[in-house]
């Protein structure tokens, strides 16, 4: 039986408790805040996508930085593995769009509470309110030291402290420091799955307004960098939504150094032709009416005025006055609805950090460092980051699996 003390109580450092105490381990967690997994309670919008039902080759597919590295992790602990574990603790599980795994109650405090009562069964030692000071090495383990004067000591040490993103849950890259304090390399931080700012002014106007099924692409110059479907939302200050946060762990480096143009095609399912003539369709049914009232099927309400003021045809025209040239205008500007994208929101409003403690220095079958012995890393915290859809939480739970697995 090994001490383990291990440090965060978020996704990662709650599962490795879970699977190193029922190795026969004795576990201790230090967390900051009053209570744990504050920032699993706010992910997916509050109801926890807490990982994705594809096939397991395609979670390395989904993996932005370092998917070579989560060979052992991912096949030691798949999906399939994560969503046994929660329905055996008696939370019932439904896959949505994208292969998008929720409780059926669609309430993240659910998976919170199947974890947190695992860990009382397991007799996990939690410490809230307890940050920590200082991980000290010792001859044979470490020593943790808590703000409030503590000392705790184990044979070994497990840092799952996330990252930078949401702050106000208590992420404010501590593990880095830790890491580098034990002479490990921390890799560019920034945030990641984050909202993008745009320059148009008429975007504040569509603040709140859902698209459900957009095709979009990001392109410099002539040169396209990305291109997804799916759901994208706008902002007062430009776009959001699955395929904007997606794009912007994508294409963030690139944005740093010049603004790029998001492309929109609002009918992804019609063809320029197909479009043409539902339009001519849509007209003649309303032939008598004025274009700006003409419209009413084709778009949400609050897009509307906006497609009216882009597209150059006065809103009072009569729609069977509408010149074939004016529509075909139209139907481009549909299909291609043009934003300039200025800069990625900060790190309050990013799902995840991207960057971190730099995977070569960590054992891909242990998540031991390969620097000090007994000293593992887990979950965010590493050079690790995926697109939308439950990968990020994924990574999570296989390398906290893993870790759990290796402590001797």
């Amino acid at each position: 039986m090994s001490r383990v003390l291990i440090v965060g109580a978020g996704a990662a450092g709650m599962f490795a408790a879970v699977h190193a105490a029922k190795l026969g381990h004795q576990v201790q967690v230090f967390e900051k805040n009053d209570r744990p997994g504050r920032k699993l309670f706010i992910t997916g919008k509050g109801r926890c996508n807490l990982t994705n039902a594809c096939d397991v080759e395609e979670l390395f597919e989904a993996v932005l930085s370092n998917s070579r590295f989560l060979y052992s992790s991912f096949y030691g602990y798949t999906n399939q593995n994560v969503m046994q574990f929660f329905e055996k603790l008696g939370l019932k599980l439904k896959v949505e769009r994208g292969g998008r795994v929720f409780p059926v109650s669609d309430h993240s405090s659910d998976v919170l509470r199947a974890l947190t009562e695992e860990m009382k069964r397991q007799k996990v030692i939690l410490h809230l309110n307890s940050a920590v000071k200082e991980i000290i090495p010792e001859k044979k383990g470490f020593a943790v030291q808590t703000k409030d004067g503590r000392k705790f000591f184990g044979d070994s040490c497990v840092i799952t402290t996330g990252g930078l993103s949401y702050p106000s849950t208590g992420s404010t890259g501590d593990g880095y420091l830790w890491a580098k304090f034990f002479g490990h390399q921390v890799n560019g931080l920034s945030p990641g799955l984050v909202p993008i700012e745009t320059k148009e002014p008429w975007v504040p106007a569509l603040q709140g307004l859902a698209v459900k099924n957009a095709a979009v692409s990001v392109w410099i110059g002539g040169r396209k960098l990305y291109e997804d479907f799916g759901e994208m939302l706008f902002t007062h200050f430009g776009v959001s939504g699955p395929v904007i946060l997606s794009a912007s762990s994508r294409i963030g480096s690139w944005l740093k150094k010049e603004n790029l143009t998001l492309s929109i095609d609002l009918k992804p399912a019609l063809s320029e032709k197909q479009l043409d003539d539902r339009m001519l369709r849509d007209f003649e049914a309303n032939k008598n009416r004025q274009f700006k009232n003409a419209l009413g099927k084709m778009f949400p309400a609050k897009l509307i005025p906006v497609m009216v003021q882009l597209s150059g045809i006065l809103p009072e025209k009569q729609v069977n006055a509408v010149s074939r040239e004016e529509r075909r205008n139209f139907v481009r500007l549909i299909k291609d609805l043009r934003l300039t994208l200025t800069r990625l929101r900060d790190y309050n409003e990013a799902i995840i950090t991207r960057g971190g403690v730099s995977v070569k220095e960590i054992d891909p079958g242990t998540m031991e460092s390969k620097i000090v012995p007994n000293l593992y890393f887990a979950g965010e915290v590493l050079d690790l980051d995926a697109v939308t859809g439950g990968f990020n939480l994924q990574i999570a739970w296989s390398t906290a699996y893993t870790a759990a697995q290796a402590i001797r």
